[in-house]
């Protein structure tokens, strides 16, 4: 009988998950919110990815790569506080989440495509921090 009951829920399951990557057709909040941190989640592996990228490139450089740690933390404080900042007009609502989530992808993305920048500096550029 258990096995029944389990073949009629799988059905519930996999519309259930489909829903929640369906996020170009959202039309609900929980799954708006869940999308929202789905695009957080990625922008914020890009970045990590590219961090440790810069990181290595600064391994003859103790100052660097020092200097690089600040910036970064200091960057991170500066998103969290904007973010939620930026999201205080909701903050308590349902839509809270999705407006958080997407400060800190849209900051994360910006700050993905200024390591890039880092790591893609031209010859002889004396402004780059990373060679």
């Amino acid at each position: 009988m258990s096995l029944r009951y389990l073949l009629i829920l799988v059905p519930l399951l996999l519309a259930s998950q489909a829903h929640a990557d369906d996020c170009s057709n959202a039309a609900d909040q929980r799954t708006m919110n869940e999308c929202a941190a789905k695009d957080y989640k990625h922008a914020d592996a890009q970045l990590n990815t590219l961090y440790k990228q810069i990181n290595q490139r600064l391994n003859d450089n103790p100052e660097g790569k020092k200097s690089l740690l600040m910036a970064q933390r200091a960057w991170l404080g500066f998103r969290d506080a904007e973010c939620g900042f930026a999201a205080s007009g909701v903050k308590g609502g349902s839509v809270y989440p999705m407006i958080y989530s997407q400060c800190l992808a849209e900051l994360t993305t910006k700050r993905v495509e200024a390591f890039k920048t880092y790591l893609d500096c031209q010859e002889g550029d004396l402004s780059c921090p990373v060679r």
